[in-house]
């Protein structure tokens, strides 16, 4: 078991004194059984007039704020520290009826999972082309090593490109860049898998990087992405593909989604002009305590 401790900043600087809206954030972790909150805190400036915490469609723990002042620096201030216990390796079980692709899902399951199986970029050709590279679409495949080889493949044919611009890359736009940040990858992870008949869902997160030993994660010193697909036998399975991880290791869930557009980390509006907003900077630290 780990015990890690994060610090996520982000700072928003205006030109004149603008009203800010009400604000969402997402920072606040999952608690599961390998992951377990032992303190959360929040300093928001200026002093908001409310906070309050409710839990989304997806059942995530979500922090509405609003303001009554106006000001030219908005600053969000969070720290947690949670216990995480990591999966000891990749292998996950698999019920029988699933371990060879293509499979089915359970009729009991499927109502539920119909929302995370249905693609968003379904004209997209481009990821079609992409799978058949690798993939034999309609042959009998282990399941298993057909996600770790998709994981693979993304995590070893693109490069990581950090991007602060607001949105995600389409499939199609990261597959002919053939570069992109972690949203983008588990964007075009997600899109494949459904392709091909999984469920699978957006997860926002943070990524512990170790500052000596071990490999060297990408999508630190930011919040990161990754994505989840439902695995019969095993549930829930992480995939990482910008790091090529599967399970948990490292990752720390903070919300889950079925698009990129239902987990930013901080959302919210003001009421000024255009030009007035001069940029915002984030920083993120992940350490583990002895």
């Amino acid at each position: 078991m780990t015990i890690f401790s994060v610090h996520h900043a982000t700072t928003y600087r205006y030109k004149r004194p603008v009203k800010p809206g009400q604000h969402q954030l997402l920072f606040r972790p999952r608690d599961s059984f390998d992951q377990r909150l032992l303190d959360c805190r929040l300093t928001i400036e200026p002093e908001p007039v409310a906070i309050r915490w409710i839990h989304d469609v997806f059942g995530n723990c979500v922090t509405l704020v609003d303001f009554a002042a106006s000001t030219t620096v908005l600053t969000f201030d969070t720290s947690i520290r949670l216990e995480h216990t990591p999966e000891k390796s990749p292998d996950f079980l698999i019920e029988d009826y699933a371990r060879s692709h293509p499979f089915a899902y359970h009729p009991e399951e499927q109502p539920d999972l119909l929302p995370y199986m249905r693609r968003h970029h379904g004209d997209d050709h481009a990821i079609d082309e992409w799978l058949a590279r690798f993939v034999t679409i309609g042959a009998s495949q282990p399941t298993g090593r057909l996600l770790m080889t998709l994981n693979e493949a993304i995590a070893e044919g693109f490069s990581y490109q950090r991007r602060t611009a607001r949105g995600t890359q389409t499939p199609a736009e990261t597959l002919a860049l053939q570069q992109g940040t972690c949203r983008d990858f588990a964007l075009l992870m997600i899109e494949a898998a459904r392709s091909l008949g999984f469920a699978a869902r957006f997860i926002t997160g943070y990524v512990y990087v170790p500052a000596r030993d071990g490999p060297v994660r990408l999508g630190g010193g930011s919040t990161h992405a990754w994505c989840q697909i439902y695995v019969p036998g095993s549930g829930w399975v992480e995939f990482d593909p910008t790091n090529g991880i599967v399970g948990n290791r490292d990752l720390i869930r903070v919300g889950v989604a079925r698009t990129p557009q239902q987990a930013i980390p901080i959302s919210g509006t003001y009421w000024g002009d255009a030009d007035d907003e001069l940029g915002l900077e984030v920083s993120v630290h992940v350490n583990t305590e002895a």
